[in-house]
C-alpha cells in the first residue's frame, strides 16, 4: 500500500521497503554494478534551443502522487474539440494472417483496426461510432519540429488534424528486461520451431482469471451505486457487475452479461442485485452479491436495452423500462421469470421509475417533459400523467423518490425539486441545485440528492434541508465535477460522478471525501503500455489524460493531463521515458519519474497509431496514419534518423528484432513489411529475414499468428496481440469484446482458444505485465481497464475444485467453436445425421395463407357446381416402420405393457400380444422425439414445423392433454419429463438449438436459453432437482440450472482425463450430482457435478442409447450390442448381441443384418426393448431370445409399391437398396427381403403374380421370382432412374419400362427382347397405364403431358379427351386428364399430386400428394377443385398409393418418412368414431349450405378504419375546397343538391333552398 499524502515520486515508482526483489531485477542490478562506467545512460533532459538543458513540468501537465484511496490533483480542463468523423468504412475481404504482397493496391483506402465492431445492435445513445472506423491516407507533408523551451506551455497546433484521423491503434512496446545500451539479452526463444508441436491447435492448458477492474460507469447512467447488506459497494462497468469490499480492498465480479450494463437496482434486503444491459435481445439478470451467481434471468420482452430497474417494497416484483421506441414498462415476477404486466411507457425517454413503497400497486416514472403515475390492477398497467398546472414549469424530470401519503419528490432539469400529491404538483423547492438533479435516494434518515453542480444535498423526511456537500470545493474536487449517483446509508454516503469516480463521504467529515475508484472518462481508450521492470501499467485516452496504475495495489498512482487525445503509448527499455502518440499527429515524451516533459514533436498530420522503443533503447519508432514509420534517436534528443515509407496504408502494429537491427510492421491493408534499422530501408530478401529473432510479438499478421484469425473475419477485427514467449501463450483483443488466450506460436488456421468476456465493446489493446503475472486489457468505448491474473498449467487435483464460470451464453473461458485437431472425427452415422435438414420449402401451416392467395380461383370455383366427396372412407389400420435412423431413446413400454413409438407423423401404441396398433394423429409433420411420463401413461412428442409444436397425449384414450407452441422454430429434436411429471424440457432444431423448460399442464414456458450452435441430441432433467438438467450433442456436454426465466449453463470440465468429444446420450445416476454420458468413441463418461471423474470403454463405436435402472444401467451402441452394467459402471454384467440366429420363432419379420446399430433402449415387464437404425423394434428376453416386433424401411425414400393381383401381399422397393414383400393379412409382417446393388423407385407384379419387375436407380431393371426373389432376367438400356414399370394385362406378354430419360421401352417378356420405344415426351415419365386389350399405353410426364402410345411398337397416338373416357383401362394411376382434373388442388403450383389409384369398381380415386395428404375423390373427378376426404398420417410427400386386389385395403408409402401404411376401406353408412377424417374440401361454396342474408351481410362488413388503412402521402398544390372557382348555376340560384339522412326521414336527392336546408338541419321544419 502506498502512504497517503504527497511523497517523493522516486520512492513510489521503486520497490517498497521490505519488498522482495524479483530475481530478474537482482541479476540486472548486479550487472549494472559490474558494468558501472562502461556504458553511458540515456540522458534525462529536455531538448532545448541553444544548448540550455532544463527540466520542467509543463503548464498543462499535473502530477498526482497518491495512495490507493486518494484522489489526484486535477487541473481544469479546456473544452474538448468536436470529434472529427471519417468516411464510411468500405467492405474488405477476410484477412489472411500471413500478409501477401499485392494485397490492397496503391489505390486502396487505408483503414485502421476497427474500434467499433458492436457485439450487438445498440440503441441511439449506446451506438458505437461507426464513422470512426475509417481512415484516409494523407499526403506527406513538410515535417514540423519543435522542442520545448522555457516559458509558457505548448501552443495547441490543431491545424494538422485530419478529418479522417480518428482511430489509431493502441501501441506501446515492452522489452522483457532493462539492459544498458549495447548489452541486450535475447527475448525470443531460439529455435522454438523445434520444440513446439507445429500441428497442435489445442487450447492452452493455462487460463486467465479476472482480478481487478479499474473504472465505473458514470456517463449516461444514474442511480447505479449502492451499499449491500455486507457493507460492500455494488456498481457496474462495461459488461461486469462489481462488488467491492472497501475493508479488504477486494473485488468480486458478476459476468452473466454479454454487453454494456446500463441499469442497476438493489433488492430491499440488499443482497440481491438486478442489472439490465443493452443489445438486440437484452435481458435482466438478478444475482446474489455474496456468491456472484445468477438467481434469475428475465428476457424475450425488451429490445435495444433496459434503461431503468426497481424492486417493490417486499422484493417480489421488479419493474423495468426498455429503450425501444415506446419505452415499454414491464412488471415481472422475477423469481419465476414471469411477465406480469406490460404497457407502453412514453413516446420520449424515461429516466427513472420507482415503486410507491407505501402503496403496493402504484408506480411512478419520469422522463423527458413528463411524469406518470401508474396503477397495477391484475395484469393491467394504467398511467395518469402528472398535472404541472401553474405551480411549476413543464420540464424534464430526471429522478424521483416516493414518500408517505401519496407524496412524490422529483428532481428537475433546472435544479428545482417538484413535490407531488397524487398526480398534482403542489409545490416546488426552487434552487435545490444550481443545475439538473441526476440522482435522488430515499433512506430511513431522509433523502439525498446529487446534481450537475457537483453538490450532494441531504434532506429530512419532510424534505427540509439538512446539509450540503460541495464536492468541487473539497481537496479531491475539480471544476466540472458532476454527480450521477448518490446512496445514503447511516453516516456514509456514496457518490458516483460523470467522470467515472466513486467517492465515499463520512457525514461528520463531509469535507474529506474518500476516493474509492477512478477510471477514464468519456471518449475511447486506446493507449496502453507496461513498465519494463515494475508492476505498472500506463493508459491514455481521448479524455486527454495519461494514468499510471499499480498492478499490485490496484490503484491509480499518477495522472497527467495533456492537450490532445492520446492514442498510443510506449515505455523506454530502462523505464525512464514514457512516449505518448497523439491524435493530432504529434508525440510527447514524459519522464516516468515526475511526468515532466522531455520533448514534444509533431512531424505528421495524421494520428500516431503505434509507438515502440528498440530493445537497446537507442531508437523510438513512431507509426502514424500517414502510412509511414519515423525513427528517432533517443540519444540524439529524439532527432529523426530514419523513415520507413513502404506501406500503402496506416500503420497498426510494430515489433523490433532482438538486436534492434530490424523492424516489422503491419498496416491497415493487412500487409506485413520489414525494414532495416535505423535507416528504414525495406527488406525483401527472404534469406535475410530467416534468422531474425523478435524481441516482442504484437503484430496481428505473420506465420506465427495464422491461427488467431476466425473464419470470415475482417482485416481489422483483431485489434491487438501480445505473446508470452516463456509461457508459449499469447493473448488477443478483438472488436467483439473478447480477450482470447492461444498457444504461441499459433500456426494453423482454426486454432482452439480460451475466451473471456467482460468488456462490452471492442477491446482496443492488451499487454502482458513485465513478469508475465498479469494481462492488462483496455476497452475502447467502455473506458475500462481489466487486470487478468495468469494462472499457469494446473494439476488435475486442482481443477476438481474450480468450476467454470456460469454463463447465459457461450462466455468466460469457453473454447472456440471451430473444428479442432484434438477433437476426433465424427463417426459416419453421426456425420450423416448432422447433415439432415428438416426445413421445408412449404409447411402444412402455410396452407391457409396459400389458399388465401388464390382468391380468384376460389371465387370461380365457388360459383361452379362440383362433384361431392365420396361417401366411402378409409381408416388407418396398421403402420410398418419405426423412426430410428436420426432419433434415439424414442421407444418405451406403457403402463399396460404396450409399446409406444413414432414413425412419420403418427404416434403408435402397439399391442404385441394382439399385434394391433392404435394411433395418435394430432401431428401433421415428422415426429422427431418422444418421451414418456414417469407414470408411463402420458407421452410427449415433438414435430417438425415452421412454428413447431409438442403434444402431450394419453396412451389409453389417445387424446391430447396439452399442445405447446410458440418457442421452437423448424422442429423439436429432444424432450424429457421431470421426475414428478410436472415439467417438460425441450430442444429445438433452430440455429441456436433453443432449450425450453415448460409447465406443460398450464402450457407455460418457465425458462428458455440458447443451447448451442451445434446439434443437441438429448436433454435430461435431473430426477432429484427439477431445476437442473443436462444436454449433450456435438462437442457438447453442458449442465444447466434454472434461474427465473433463463437457464444458466456450465460446460463439463474434462480436465486431463479426456478431450472434448461428441456426446450421444446421457442419464442421471443414483445421486443428484452423478451423471453419465455416452460418447461417439464408445466410452461412457462419469460426471460428478460438472467434473469428469472417469471414463469407461463400453462399445466399439458410438454409444447411442443409455437407460438407467434402479441398480445399474443398460447401454446400446453402433456395434449392435446391448450391455448391462452395475451401478458404478465398474463391471459389465451381461451382453446381448442382436443377431439373426437369436431370433425367436414368433418374430414378425426378418432381421436385415446382424448387429444393427442400436438407437433406443428401454426396460420393462421383464424385457429389454431395442430400436435399431434399420427401423426395427426388437424385444430381448433377459434369458437370451430376441423377438422382432416391428420393422420398416431404413433411411432413404420409398417410392416403389405394388399389390399382388390375387393375394393380400404387397411389394416395396426403396433407396435403402432393399426389395421387400409384406403380408397384409392380420399377421402384418415382412415375408421376404432382398438386398439390391442399387436403390429402386418402382415395382410391379405380373398378372399371374408369379413374377415381380423392379426398376432401379441406375437405369436397369430386374424381373425376379415373386416367391423367392431370385433373378429371372435383367436388362439395362438406360442410364437414368427407372421411374415406372408395368406388365401388360392378360398374360403379361409385354413389359413397359419408363425412365427419367424421357423414354418408355417395351419388352417382350417371352423373348426377353426390347420390341418398341415410345418417344416424344419432353420430360421424365411419372405414370403409366395399359388399356384392357394391352394395345395402348397411357403416359404422364413431369411436364404434365398426357401422351398415348401404341403397343408394342411405341408409335405415338393422338386421342381426343372424349375418346379417352370411353377406353377401358386395366388400371388407372394417371394424375392427368379430364377424368381426374378435380384432384389438383387450388395451390397446384406449389404441390404435386404424386400418385393415384382407382378402385376395381371405378368409383373412388385415391391420391397422394407432396403435402403428405391421402385423399379420396369420386371418379370421374371432372371439373376443377373437386371435393374430397383428406387423411393425415404421412409426414412428407406420399409417393405411391395402391388398392389391394379386392379393394379392402389401401396401401400407401411415404417418401422421406420411410413408412408403409395400411388403410381399411369402409363403405358408405359405416360410422365409426375416428380421428382420421379431415375437412372435405379446399374451399366452401353456396351448395354447402349458404348463409342467411343477415349473416352474409355481417360477414362482409369491413371493420378496418379508413384513416389507418389509407396511405398518407405528401400533397401538393391547393386543396380542392380552397380553390377559387366559378359558382355553378344551382349555386347562383341559391340551390344546393345533397343526399343525407335526417331524423327518421330519409331525404335522398332533394333539391332545397338554403333556407329550407337550415330549417331541416336545426329541427325547425320537417319535410312533408
Amino acid at each position: 500500500m502506498f502512504p497517503e499524502g504527497p511523497v517523493k515520486t522516486k520512492t513510489l515508482l521503486n520497490l517498497g521497503k521490505g519488498e522482495k526483489t524479483p530475481p530478474l531485477l537482482r541479476r540486472e542490478k548486479r550487472r549494472r554494478k559490474k558494468n558501472k562506467g562502461k556504458y553511458r545512460k540515456a540522458p534525462r533532459h529536455t531538448a532545448t534551443r541553444g544548448g540550455e538543458a532544463r527540466s520542467r513540468r509543463p503548464a498543462h501537465c499535473h502530477l498526482s502522487v497518491a495512495g490507493p484511496r486518494s484522489v489526484p490533483a486535477v487541473s481544469p480542463r479546456r473544452p474538448r474539440p468536436p470529434r472529427p468523423s471519417g468516411p464510411a468504412r468500405p467492405l474488405t475481404a477476410p484477412l489472411s494472417a500471413q500478409a501477401h504482397p499485392g494485397r490492397g493496391g496503391a489505390g486502396a483506402a487505408p483503414r485502421p483496426r476497427s474500434a467499433s465492431r458492436a457485439v450487438s445492435q445498440r440503441s441511439h445513445v449506446w451506438r458505437r461510432g461507426a464513422a470512426r472506423r475509417a481512415r484516409a491516407a494523407a499526403p506527406s507533408v513538410r515535417r514540423r519540429r519543435r522542442r520545448t523551451s522555457g516559458g509558457g506551455g505548448h501552443p495547441c497546433r490543431r491545424a494538422g488534424i485530419s478529418a479522417a484521423g480518428t482511430q489509431p491503434s493502441g501501441g506501446g512496446g515492452r522489452p522483457v528486461a532493462p539492459f544498458p545500451r549495447g548489452l541486450r539479452r535475447e527475448r525470443a526463444i531460439p529455435g522454438w520451431r523445434g520444440r513446439v508441436d507445429m500441428a497442435d491447435r489445442s487450447a492452452p492448458s493455462c487460463h486467465l482469471r479476472l482480478e481487478w477492474v479499474y473504472g465505473y460507469r458514470g456517463h449516461q447512467c444514474r442511480n447505479n451505486l449502492y451499499y449491500t447488506a455486507a457493507k460492500e459497494i455494488v456498481y457496474f462497468v462495461a459488461g461486469v457487475g462489481v462488488v467491492y469490499s472497501p475493508r479488504e480492498h477486494r473485488q468480486k465480479f458478476y459476468l452473466g452479461h454479454q454487453d454494456d450494463i446500463i441499469s442497476l437496482a438493489l433488492h430491499p434486503e440488499r443482497v440481491l442485485v438486478a442489472t439490465g444491459q443493452v443489445g438486440k435481445e437484452p435481458y435482466i439478470c438478478v444475482w446474489d452479491s455474496y456468491t456472484v451467481q445468477t438467481v434469475s434471468v428475465l428476457k424475450d420482452v425488451h429490445t435495444h436495452g433496459i434503461a431503468c430497474l426497481a424492486f417493490d417494497l417486499d422484493g417480489q416484483r421488479l419493474v423495468s423500462v426498455g429503450l425501444d421506441s415506446k419505452n415499454t414498462v414491464c412488471v415481472w415476477d422475477w423469481r419465476k421469470g414471469k411477465l406480469l404486466s406490460m404497457a407502453p411507457g412514453h413516446t420520449d425517454r424515461i429516466f427513472d421509475i420507482s415503486w410507491d413503497l407505501y402503496q403496493p400497486n402504484k408506480l411512478v416514472s419520469c422522463g423527458v417533459k413528463h411524469i406518470k403515475f401508474w396503477s397495477l390492477c391484475g395484469n393491467s398497467l394504467t398511467p395518469k400523467r402528472g398535472v404541472f398546472g401553474k405551480t411549476g414549469d413543464l420540464q424534464t424530470i430526471l429522478c424521483l423518490a416516493c414518500a408517505r401519503d401519496e407524496v412524490t419528490y422529483s428532481g428537475a432539469l433546472n435544479g428545482d425539486i417538484y413535490v407531488w400529491k397524487g398526480i398534482n404538483l403542489v409545490r416546488t423547492i426552487q434552487g435545490a441545485h444550481a443545475a439538473g438533479i441526476f440522482s435522488m435516494n430515499a433512506c430511513e434518515e431522509g433523502f439525498a440528492t446529487g446534481g450537475r453542480d457537483g453538490c450532494v444535498r441531504l434532506w429530512d423526511l419532510n424534505f427540509k434541508p439538512i446539509t450540503v456537500i460541495d464536492l468541487r470545493e473539497t481537496d479531491q474536487g475539480y471544476k466540472g465535477l458532476s454527480v450521477r449517483s448518490v446512496c445514503w446509508r447511516g453516516d456514509h454516503i456514496l457518490v458516483g460522478t460523470q467522470d467515472s469516480e466513486i467517492f465515499e463521504i463520512v457525514v461528520h467529515e463531509r469535507n474529506k471525501p474518500f476516493l474509492i475508484m477512478q477510471g477514464h472518462c468519456e471518449g475511447e481508450l486506446w493507449a496502453l503500455a507496461v513498465h519494463p521492470t515494475k508492476p505498472l501499467a500506463m493508459t491514455g485516452s481521448d479524455d486527454r489524460s495519461v494514468r499510471i496504475w499499480s498492478l499490485i495495489d490496484h490503484a491509480l498512482i499518477a495522472r497527467c493531463n495533456m492537450e490532445e487525445p492520446i492514442r498510443c503509448a510506449a515505455v523506454s527499455t530502462d523505464g525512464i521515458h514514457l512516449a505518448l502518440g497523439m491524435k493530432d499527429g504529434s508525440f510527447t515524451v514524459l519522464r516516468v519519474r515526475d511526468m515532466t516533459e522531455v520533448v514534444h514533436i509533431k512531424d505528421r498530420k495524421e494520428a500516431i497509431h503505434e509507438l515502440k522503443y528498440s530493445p537497446d533503447g537507442n531508437f523510438l519508432a513512431v507509426g502514424s496514419n500517414d502510412s509511414s514509420v519515423d525513427i528517432y534517436g533517443v540519444v540524439q534528443r529524439y532527432k529523426k534518423v530514419g523513415e520507413c515509407i513502404g506501406s500503402l496504408s496506416f500503420i497498426t502494429h510494430m515489433d523490433w528484432s532482438s538486436d534492434s537491427k530490424y523492424l516489422q510492421t503491419n498496416d491497415g491493408n493487412g500487409k506485413r513489411l520489414f525494414y532495416r534499422m535505423p535507416g528504414g530501408k525495406e527488406v525483401t530478401n527472404k534469406e535475410e529475414l530467416k534468422g531474425i529473432q523478435w524481441a516482442s510479438w504484437t503484430c496481428v499478421s505473420g506465420l506465427e499468428v495464422n491461427g488467431i484469425w476466425p473464419k470470415y473475419s475482417d482485416i481489422n477485427d483483431i485489434n491487438s496481440v501480445d505473446a508470452n514467449f516463456i509461457g508459449q501463450v499469447m493473448v488477443t483483443a478483438d472488436d467483439y469484446g473478447i480477450v482470447k488466450l492461444f498457444r504461441y506460436p499459433c500456426l494453423r488456421k482454426g486454432a482452439k482458444f480460451k475466451k473471456y468476456l467482460g468488456h462490452s465493446a471492442h477491446v482496443t489493446n492488451v499487454r502482458w505485465s513485465h513478469d508475465h503475472q498479469w494481462v492488462v486489457s483496455i476497452g475502447g468505448a467502455d473506458h475500462s481497464v481489466f487486470q487478468w491474473k495468469f494462472v499457469p498449467d494446473r494439476k488435475l487435483k486442482d481443477t476438481l475444485h474450480i468450476a467454470p464460470q456460469e454463463s447465459l451464453v457461450d462466455s468466460n473461458s469457453d473454447e472456440s467453436d471451430s473444428d479442432q485437431s484434438d477433437v476426433p472425427e465424427l463417426d459416419s452415422e453421426i456425420e450423416q445425421e448432422t447433415q439432415i435438414t428438416y426445413r421445408r420449402q412449404v409447411y402444412k401451416e402455410d396452407l391457409p395463407q396459400l389458399k388465401e392467395q388464390c382468391k380468384e380461383k376460389r371465387k370461380s370455383a365457388a360459383s361452379k357446381r362440383r362433384e361431392r366427396a365420396p361417401g366411402n372412407s378409409i381408416r388407418l389400420h396398421f403402420v410398418h416402420g419405426y423412426r430410428g435412423y436420426d432419433c434415439r431413446s424414442n421407444l418405451f413400454y406403457t403402463q399396460t405393457g404396450e409399446i409406444v413409438y413414432h414413425v412419420a407423423a403418427v404416434g403408435v401404441v402397439y399391442n404385441r400380444q394382439q399385434n394391433t396398433q392404435r394411433f395418435y394423429l394430432g401431428h401433421d409433420d415428422d415426429i422427431l422425439c418422444l418421451a414418456i411420463h414417469p407414470l408411463k401413461d402420458y407421452v410427449a412428442t415433438g414435430q417438425v414445423g415452421r412454428d413447431s409444436s409438442i403434444h402431450i397425449w394419453d396412451t389409453e384414450t389417445i387424446k391430447p392433454l396439452s399442445v405447446l407452441k410458440g418457442y421452437h422454430q423448424y422442429g423439436v429434436c429432444a424432450v424429457d419429463f421431470s421426475a414428478d411429471g410436472k415439467r417438460l424440457a425441450s430442444v429445438g432444431i433452430d440455429d441456436n438449438h433453443t432449450i425450453v423448460l415448460w409447465d406443460w399442464k398450464k402450457g407455460e414456458k418457465l425458462s428458455a436459453v440458447r443451447g448451442s450452435k451445434d446439434k443437441i441430441f438429448v436433454v435430461k432433467i435431473n430426477p432429484y432437482m427439477p431445476d437442473k438438467l443436462i444436454t449433450v450433442g456435438i462437442k457438447h456436454m453442458k449442465f444447466w440450472r434454472r434461474a427465473g426465466g433463463g437457464l444458466i449453463g456450465r460446460k463439463g470440465c474434462i480436465g486431463a482425463l479426456g478431450r472434448t468429444d461428441t456426446m450421444m446420450c446421457a442419464v442421471y445416476g443414483w445421486t443428484e450430482e452423478m451423471a453419465f454420458s455416452g460418447t461417439s468413441t464408445g466410452d461412457v463418461c462419469i460426471w460428478r457435478d460438472v467434473f469428469l471423474i472417469k471414463t469407461v470403454k463400453a462399445h466399439d463405436g458410438p454409444v447411442f442409447s443409455m437407460h438407467a435402472l434402479e441398480k445399474g444401467f443398460v447401454t446400446g451402441g453402433k456395434d449392435g450390442v446391448v450391455a448391462l452394467w452395475d451401478d458404478t459402471f465398474e463391471r459389465c454384467l451381461k451382453t446381448y448381441a442382436i443377431k439373426r440366429a437369436a431370433l425367436a420363432p414368433g418374430s414378425k419379420g426378418l432381421l436385415l443384418e446382424d448387429n444393427p446399430s442400436i438407437r433406443a433402449i428401454s426396460l420393462g415387464h421383464g424385457h429389454i426393448l431395442v430400436g435399431t437404425k434399420n427401423g426395427e423394434i426388437l424385444e430381448v428376453d433377459k434369458s437370451g431370445p430376441i423377438t422382432l416386433l416391428v420393422q420398416g424401411h431404413m433411411e432413404g425414400e420409398v417410392w416403389g409399391l405394388a399389390t399382388h393381383p390375387h393375394l393380400p401381399i404387397c411389394a416395396t422397393v426403396s433407396d435403402d437398396k432393399t426389395l421387400r414383400i409384406w403380408d397384409l393379412s392380420p399377421s402384418h409382417c415382412m415375408l421376404a427381403v432382398r438386398k439390391l446393388k442399387k436403390g429402386g423407385r418402382c415395382c410391379c407384379f405380373s398378372p399371374d403374380g408369379k413374377a415381380l419387375a423392379v426398376g432401379l436407380n441406375d437405369g436397369s431393371f430386374l424381373i425376379v421370382n415373386a416367391d423367392t426373389l431370385e433373378d429371372l432376367v435383367s436388362f439395362q438400356h438406360r442410364k437414368d432412374v427407372i421411374s415406372e414399370i408395368r406388365f401388360s394385362p392378360g398374360a403379361g406378354k409385354y413389359l413397359a419400362v419408363a425412365s427419367c430419360d424421357n423414354f418408355v421401352d417395351i419388352y417382350n417378356v417371352m423373348s426377353s427382347k426390347r420390341v418398341g420405344i415410345c418417344k416424344g415426351a419432353s420430360s421424365y415419365i411419372t405414370h403409366m397405364d395399359w388399356d384392357i386389350r394391352g394395345k395402348l399405353l397411357q403416359v404422364n410426364t413431369g411436364a404434365k403431358e398426357q401422351l398415348f402410345f401404341e403397343a408394342p411398337r411405341g408409335k405415338k397416338q393422338t386421342i381426343p379427351s372424349l375418346e379417352v373416357e370411353k377406353i377401358g383401362w386395366a388400371s388407372w394411376t394417371s394424375v392427368l386428364g379430364s377424368c381426374c382434373e378435380g384432384i389438383w388442388p387450388i395451390i397446384g403450383e406449389v404441390t404435386d399430386v404424386t400418385a393415384s389409384c382407382l378402385t376395381s369398381d371405378s368409383k373412388v380415386l385415391a391420391t397422394g400428394d407432396d403435402f403428405g395428404f391421402v385423399k379420396l375423390f369420386r371418379y370421374p373427378a371432372k371439373g376443377k377443385f373437386g371435393k374430397f376426404k383428406r387423411y393425415v398420417a404421412h409426414s412428407t410427400h406420399v409417393t405411391n398409393v395402391r388398392w389391394t386386389y379386392d379393394d379392402s385395403l389401401l396401401v400407401t408409402v411415404g417418401g422421406a418418412d420411410t413408412s408403409l401404411m395400411l388403410w381399411t376401406y369402409e363403405m358408405e353408412g359405416h360410422r365409426d368414431s375416428r380421428q382420421c377424417d379431415s375437412e372435405e374440401s379446399d374451399l366452401d361454396s353456396e351448395e354447402d349450405g349458404g348463409y342467411d342474408s343477415d349473416v352474409t351481410r355481417e360477414n362482409e362488413i369491413n371493420y378496418t378504419i379508413k384513416a389507418l388503412s389509407t396511405n398518407i402521402r405528401p400533397m401538393f398544390g391547393i386543396k380542392p375546397h380552397l380553390q377559387q372557382k366559378e359558382p355553378t348555376l344551382d349555386e347562383r340560384q341559391g340551390v344546393v343538391r345533397f343526399q343525407f339522412f335526417v331524423s327518421d326521414h330519409q331525404l335522398v336527392g332533394h333539391c332545397l333552398s338554403r333556407r329550407n336546408f337550415r330549417q331541416i338541419m336545426w329541427g325547425k321544419k320537417r319535410d312533408p
